[in-house]
């Protein structure tokens, strides 16, 4: 009998696989809209972002739905960064958030703002306590933006999802279900993205990170949930941080 965490593991691999292998084949819109240049300058295919995004948040609705919907909004709102904001050089919430001061919706700030709220409504119906909600909006939130922040070369962030989640994978229930769910959609992926056949992108960093966040916020009690909204808020305090050299030179 297949245990329901193997079972959310085999189904988000399966899945991301086979939506790769057909986005990969079909190239809807053209292939040319599917691939971009990585940090090497190496041609490399976009098909992965989205199977990873719908793949997590199918395995991960499986086990709570309100976390599915959140995962498929990350990834929603990763894509249209993806789209609208290819070659947009400002990088961190500062500098979207001060360019809709002056007018102007960047698409990192409708990510931005579309993924916190996709995380405040799944924590609100994960959670009961008013707190809770709010922590938990935070970190399902918050984790999806630490997930891309360290997606900046081949397999980082699938990598990273994989060390985050396997602690998880040991608990027992719902949360273990949606750990396996990304550690099933990492791990299909993470061959093709180390060997630059393939990247993530923004869409499927964002639906990795969110799967972590749901996972964390159904194993965790109220200390945990604070431990974890303090530490991806600081992540998101620290790249930004580092982001500003970038946006200097």
């Amino acid at each position: 009998m297949i245990t329901g965490v193997a079972a959310s593991a085999a189904c988000s691999a399966v899945l991301t696989r086979a939506g790769t292998a057909v986005l990969r084949a079909t190239a809807p819109g053209g292939r040319g809209r599917w691939e971009r240049r990585n940090h090497a300058g190496r041609s490399v295919g976009l098909h992965a972002g989205p199977a990873v995004a719908v793949a997590a948040a199918v395995a991960a609705g499986r086990v709570r739905p309100a976390a599915g919907l959140a995962v498929l909004a990350a990834g929603a709102c990763g894509a249209y960064d993806d789209v609208a904001g290819a070659g947009d050089p400002r990088r961190g919430f500062r500098a979207h958030l001060a360019a809709l001061r002056d007018g102007e919706v960047t698409s990192g700030a409708v990510k931005l703002f579309g993924i916190g709220a996709a995380g405040l409504a799944a924590g609100a119906l994960l959670r009961e306590r008013p707190l809770d909600k709010v922590l938990a909006g935070v970190v399902i939130a918050g984790a999806a933006h630490a997930v891309n922040l360290v997606d900046v070369r081949p397999g980082r962030a699938a990598a990273t999802v994989l060390a985050l989640a396997a602690p998880g994978l040991l608990r027992r229930g719902p949360g273990a279900e949606l750990a396996a769910a990304a550690v099933g959609a990492a791990a299909a992926v993470l061959p093709e993205d180390l060997g630059e056949r393939v990247m993530i992108g923004d869409t499927g960093a964002h639906a990795l990170g969110a799967t972590l966040g749901a996972a964390a916020v159904v194993c965790n009690g109220r200390l945990g949930l604070v431990a974890h909204a303090a530490a991806v808020v600081a992540a998101a305090v620290y790249g930004d941080k580092v982001s500003e050299p970038a946006r200097a030179r």
